[in-house]
Formats: C-alpha cells, sequence, structure tokens
C-alpha cells in the first residue's frame, strides 16, 4: 500500500489545522516546564490512590483513617519541599 502524500500546501502544515506554525515542532522548552509537569503529575497519582481508599475507610475503620492522614502527611512534605526549592515558582 502506497502511502499518497497531499499536494495541497495547508495540508502540510501541523494537525492540518491550515495555521502557519509559530515555531518549529522540534522547539525547546524551558526545563521548568518539565519540572512543574513532574511534581504535577507525581502528586496527580498519589492522589488517585485515595479513590479505592475511600470504597474500603468504612470497612477497614479507624485504621484507614489514620493510614490516610500519615499518607496525607507525606503529600504535604512533598510539596513543602517542591515548594522550598522553587519548583512551583514559574519566574
Amino acid at each position: 500500500m502506497a502511502v499518497r502524500i497531499a499536494r495541497d500546501p495547508l495540508r502540510r502544515h501541523a494537525f492540518l489545522s491550515g495555521n502557519v506554525p509559530a515555531e518549529h515542532a522540534v522547539s525547546r522548552f524551558h526545563v521548568r516546564w518539565y519540572t512543574v509537569s513532574m511534581v504535577f503529575l507525581a502528586f496527580d497519582v498519589e492522589m488517585i490512590f485515595m479513590y479505592p481508599w475511600t470504597l474500603v475507610v468504612h470497612e477497614v475503620g479507624v485504621s484507614a483513617i489514620v493510614e490516610m492522614f500519615g499518607f496525607l502527611l507525606v503529600l504535604l512534605a512533598g510539596v513543602v519541599y517542591a515548594w522550598r526549592e522553587g519548583a512551583l515558582r514559574w519566574t
């Protein structure tokens, strides 16, 4: 099966939008963008662990609540560390 190349110049642009790209597709981003996105992903994945906890907290009882507060304490320590290191500062 042969690949057909579009002869229309508008179809050669990114995402077939027809808009002229503002910068090259392989342009560089500041490392701060990657740092903020990794911190977000880390805390977002940790928050996913809270959903199963909500389903079993009534069955497990007080120990589940104590463990969740411990988990939230570790999360808070991570946020404070990221804040003090300047990972959340965008300027």
